[in-house]
Order: structure tokens, then C-alpha cells, then sequence
């Protein structure tokens, strides 16, 4: 991965916050929910926001997420979106997108542009046995 200039994603849970749809419905909006988890994180932690269209991201960067994730976007989509975004938050925010959603090696060429910071994959571990396992608790 050091050689191919690939990095972990997250290490773990503590490396940086990352909200998705669940989280959001769960406060109530985007801004909540980046508002909360920025709360708790501190200063030192990342908040990461996944979205499914450009006016998410909006609403993510104005409320200070630090990498947007565009999930499941067509390549033009990525395109078109990642390029109005960093046309219209430029000198007004700093954040990173990132493009995500079934991206693997034989089909990520559509998502390559200047305006994408970070393309993520999970092909490099998909196929690998992994444990199953979660804790119930009865009352």
C-alpha cells in the first residue's frame, strides 16, 4: 500500500468520525449531526460525512465536515458534483472528497478528476473470510 500511495481508510473506530445516513437520521439533519459529532470528537479527530447528492454536500461543508464522501455518484455525476462544490467553497471552507460506492480497479477510471482527493475501494479486501460476530443483550 506505501508503494502504490494507498492508505488505510481508518485504523480504527477512534481515527476519525465518519456519519452515515443512520447517524444523520438519528439527529435530525447533516448539520446535527456534524455539529454533535465534532462535540465529541475534539478538535484532533476528523468528521467524514457520507452523502448521496450534491445538496448533502453542501450542507456537510457548511457544517464542517472535513471529508465528504460522495457515495454511489456515476463518474460524470462525481465529476459535475466535485467540481461545483470546489468551485463554490474555495477560500470560503477546506475540505477533501472522497468517491466511494462499488469503485474497483476495472471500473475506476470514469472517477479519476482533479477536484477528487480520495477514490476508496474496498476490492482489495472483498472476498476475504472474515469472523461474524455482535453482542446481544437480554434483559
Amino acid at each position: 500500500m506505501l508503494v502504490g500511495g494507498a492508505d488505510a481508510h481508518r485504523h480504527d473506530l477512534s481515527s476519525m468520525v465518519m456519519l452515515k445516513d443512520n447517524h444523520v437520521w438519528s439527529r435530525g439533519s447533516i448539520t446535527d449531526a456534524v455539529r454533535a459529532a465534532k462535540a465529541v470528537a475534539g478538535f484532533s479527530v476528523k468528521v467524514e460525512v457520507e452523502v448521496q447528492s450534491e445538496a448533502e454536500a453542501d450542507e456537510a461543508i457548511a457544517a464542517g465536515a472535513d471529508v465528504v464522501m460522495l457515495d454511489n455518484f456515476t463518474g460524470d455525476g462525481v465529476k459535475v458534483a466535485a467540481s461545483s462544490l470546489k468551485t463554490r467553497w474555495q477560500g470560503k471552507r477546506h475540505f477533501l472528497l472522497e468517491v466511494s460506492g462499488g469503485l474497483r480497479a476495472d471500473n475506476v477510471e470514469p472517477y479519476v478528476c482533479n477536484d477528487v482527493d480520495i477514490i476508496s475501494t474496498s476490492s482489495i479486501h472483498q472476498g476475504v473470510p472474515h469472523i461474524d460476530f455482535s453482542l446481544k443483550i437480554e434483559h
